[in-house]
Order: structure tokens, then sequence, then C-alpha cells
């Protein structure tokens, strides 16, 4: 989650500053039946009968899709789930990060991390020519849950740390 607080342009110096999240989704989960219903609605709506034979051309192309095989890529958490891929325009302003409790997280905080457990807010479309494809832009991200860090993402809590106490003589004697 590196880009869900601060737009990055997609191909330095020529894109265009996006926010950029990934979401992991497990392959038969009510989500992701969800997203492929809604892939497929929009599909149809905008591309007709084409849409079907378009969709399985694109199958496993992050260019042309939001929705691919985990497997395809090697990065940590991937394997075995369906990853969409979401934007969101800068000049769109910034996705909503909120809390449990739909308090604002801020990006200090380290609580949104690449392996956490998220609710998201997310629209799937069709795009037409002359860049055919199925997009997925996002407005928002509540953190759910803690997960395991792909890459050592999420900071130590003070859990994770035994309590020493204080040694005997003056605090200022603690290097």
């Amino acid at each position: 989650f590196p880009d869900v607080f601060e737009a990055v342009e997609y191909e330095v110096g020529v894109g265009k500053p996006r926010y950029n999240a990934t979401f992991l989704i497990e392959p038969g989960s009510e989500n992701d039946e969800k997203v492929n219903a809604l892939i497929e609605e929009m599909a149809a709506e905008k591309f007709g009968k084409r849409a079907a034979k378009l969709l399985e051309a694109w199958k496993g192309n992050p260019n042309k899709h939001c929705y691919i095989d985990g497997n395809l890529k090697e990065y940590d958490g991937f394997a075995d789930m369906m990853a969409l891929s979401a934007h969101r325009k800068k000049n769109s302003g910034p996705p909503t990060i909120i809390d449990r409790d739909r308090s604002k997280i801020e990006p200090e905080s380290g609580k949104i991390y690449g392996g956490c457990y998220v609710n998201a807010s997310v629209s799937i479309y069709a795009q037409g020519a002359p860049n055919d494809r199925i997009r997925c832009s996002f407005s928002g991200i509540q953190f759910v849950n803690d997960g395991d860090a792909f890459g050592g993402g999420a900071p130590a809590k003070p859990e994770d740390f035994e309590d020493l106490g204080v040694p005997e003589g003056s605090e200022e004697d603690l290097v």
C-alpha cells in the first residue's frame, strides 16, 4: 500500500499522478464472485457481443484487465489469490483511509500495509476505444485486521517486546 497516501506517476515523467492499491481476493469467495459478475456486466454493457471474447483474450494481461490470477505475479502473498489492481486519479482527491471505528488513519501510523485485511470501496468499469480494457478505481479503504506483512510492512507493536522494566538507579543513567 505505499501509494494509497501519496499519488505517484504511472510512468515517471510521463504519466499523471495517481493513488494505487492492489487488493487480494480469495478465489471462489463471495467477493470474488461479486467482482467477476461486475466485470462481466460492465464488459457486456460496453462491448456487447464482443464482451466474452475480449475478457477471455485479456485474462492475465494486467494492461487490459484489472483482475488477474495472483499466481502470475511473483510477489509475497499473491500465490493462490486473485489480484484486483485499483487506481485513483490525484485530481479526484486522496482516498478515504479509515480505521475500524471510522477514524482517519495517518500515513505515519503504519496501520495500512501490504498484508493487512481491509474493506475497500471500488468501482469497476469498462473503458472503450481506443484503449479497450477493464479498469478499477477505488475511493476508500477501511482497516479491518492485521495480517502477515508482505516484505516487512507492518511496524512492531509494543506487545511484541518483553517488558524489561526500569533498571535500578536513576532514569538519567539510561543510555
